[in-house]
């Protein structure tokens, strides 16, 4: 165990990527080893890549893309013919089905290697999948910086602490730096503003009371984890000033899919008038979706997550014990679609918006702009 380059407080601050000393790899922190451990993991191939998203080792939208993108450098340094780059996308593609941000990356990586010759095409991958590193890190702190007067607003409005309700983890852990939804957060914490977070324990993975309260407490931010059903007596009792959560994938229309869980809080917000904000970077937008609560593709995680729980016994040894009987079949749908109806806004990286598609427009035109037609195409 140790931390990675430049986080000599095990992770408090820093990457959760970034390119190793060898010029040839990159490193990440073990998701799944938190918080009982900090383990730093090395990836040298794209099936390395490959392995760390599906097994979540690396997980949250942004950051999956940002490792999609350092496995297709991966094969390009490998093996830069056409066939490999084609198999490359496609095993990275497959592994899993609903953040946005892998197929963007992905997607965006084969074109821009494609036209290329292959002897040129390592080089230029490595180089921009540090790009889109770099990109993210600046997206994720304009994020904060718009987020930022909505819990600057609530203190100056209630004249004490504010406290925001959060599901999943929407961390520097879900990102490259700074994370989504806590970017905010964190950049209230820095501007000395009092904040207090409640953290949803985020079942099946307990990915809230693993990673989000882990991250929170490195960074000194006052939390405290609560498990996901209490969140409506929350509110419900006034001890909820505004909820912020990431997504995986956010419509063109503005629908939000995110952690399963998130449409429940949503669903108590509008009911016991909670603002409810949603920190969406531009690459998790599919803006080839209108409709999420019908087409989303909702994935289906293994029994295991559900059936049982890892945790930290009293000797000081980590164990997964089986809570749910063994003749009990078990669903997992990893995630649910919040409709942009129950959206108070949505939090990018050029500032806030109305969730839908007229909110979007009027921070991305350019993803609206009708193609232009060929000169006398009268169609």
């Amino acid at each position: 165990m140790r931390s990675p380059a430049g986080c000599s407080d095990g992770g408090a601050a820093g990457r959760s990527i970034r390119p190793a000393e060898d010029g040839g790899s990159v490193e990440i922190i073990d998701q799944t080893q938190l918080p009982f451990r900090f383990v730093v993991r090395r990836l040298r191939t794209v099936a390395d890549a490959a392995a760390a998203i599906r097994d979540m080792q690396v997980r949250g939208a942004p950051l999956i893309g940002a490792t999609a993108a350092f496995g297709m450098a991966f094969a390009m340094r490998d093996d830069p013919s056409d066939a490999n780059l084609a198999a490359a996308a496609k095993s990275l593609s497959a592994t899993r089905p609903t953040g946005v941000n892998l197929r963007w990356a992905v997607d965006g990586m084969r074109a821009s290697l494609q036209p290329l010759p292959p002897d040129d095409r390592a080089a230029a991958a490595w180089k921009r999948a540090a790009e889109i590193c770099e990109e993210d890190a600046e997206i994720c702190s304009a994020i904060g910086d718009h987020g930022l007067p909505l819990i600057r607003g609530a203190w100056e409005a209630k004249g004490r602490r504010v406290n925001v309700l959060t599901h999943c983890n929407a961390g520097r852990l879900a990102t490259v730096e700074w994370g989504t939804a806590l970017a905010p957060v964190y950049k209230a914490h820095e501007a000395g503003i009092p904040v207090h977070v409640w953290v949803d324990e985020t079942r099946p993975r307990n990915q809230g009371g693993r990673l989000t309260a882990w991250e929170l407490a490195r960074r000194g931010v006052p939390h405290t984890v609560v498990v996901d059903n209490a969140g409506g007596h929350l509110m419900q009792n006034g001890m909820v000033d505004l909820c912020v959560t990431g997504a995986d994938r956010v419509t063109a229309a503005g629908d939000v899919c995110n952690k399963i869980g998130t449409y429940l809080k949503a669903l108590a917000a509008r009911d016991n008038g909670v603002p409810f904000h949603v920190a969406v970077p531009g690459p998790t937008i599919d803006w080839t979706m209108n409709d999420g609560v019908t087409n989303m593709p909702i994935e289906e995680r293994g029994a295991e997550e559900v059936s049982t729980m890892t945790g930290l016994t009293a000797d000081g040894r980590v164990a997964t014990v089986e809570i749910v009987p063994e003749d009990s079949p078990v669903a997992n749908h990893a995630f649910d679609v919040t409709p942009a109806r129950l959206v108070t806004g949505l939090i990018s990286e050029r500032g806030i918006c109305a969730a839908s598609k007229e909110g979007l427009r009027g921070l991305y035109p350019e993803m609206f702009a009708e193609p232009a037609r060929p000169v006398g195409d009268a169609s």
